[in-house]
């Protein structure tokens, strides 16, 4: 990954603090050859450029990701950003409303799958929090899908 690159550096940073150190060191380790230049232009482009900026709070950029993630139909990536909006501050509530005004506007079906995979992922979060594990950490996944 690029060193001393200042937007790569921010975006990583922010990018831990959202998504967990474990998860994102997870993400770039197991990044190919292949898919190593997509992590960096997400690291350092949404999370360095988009996601250090001042005009939002971090936890208003996690619920208008639920639900542009709802739009596309994208849920390995809606579950790692529900967890990324509870580490933000974001309520069940708050991800709630935010799925149902998705819903009206992207479609029923986009909705009932984004609550299925929100529900989901909200009860993991809860059992984790229960059994005294880490419940912030996004799950394992492989590729250049995760470049959240």
């Amino acid at each position: 990954m690029p060193e001393g690159n200042g937007k790569f550096d921010r975006g990583l940073a922010k990018r831990k603090e959202v998504l967990g150190e474990a998860h994102v060191q997870r993400s770039l380790d197991q990044a190919s050859e292949f898919t190593r230049p997509m992590q960096e232009l997400a690291t350092g482009y949404a999370w360095g450029e988009i996601w250090t900026r001042d005009g939002l709070r971090p936890r208003d950029r996690s619920l208008l990701n639920l639900a542009m993630l709802t739009a596309l139909n994208r849920s390995h990536e809606l579950a790692v950003h529900v967890r990324g909006a509870v580490r933000n501050g974001c309520t069940r509530e708050e991800i709630q409303e935010t799925l149902l005004q998705a819903a009206v506007y992207c479609g029923v079906p986009a909705g009932m799958e984004s609550f299925r995979v929100a529900e989901e992922t909200l009860a993991k979060v809860e059992r984790e929090l229960e059994d005294g594990e880490a419940p912030l950490e996004a799950p394992s996944a492989t590729g250049a899908e995760e470049g959240e």
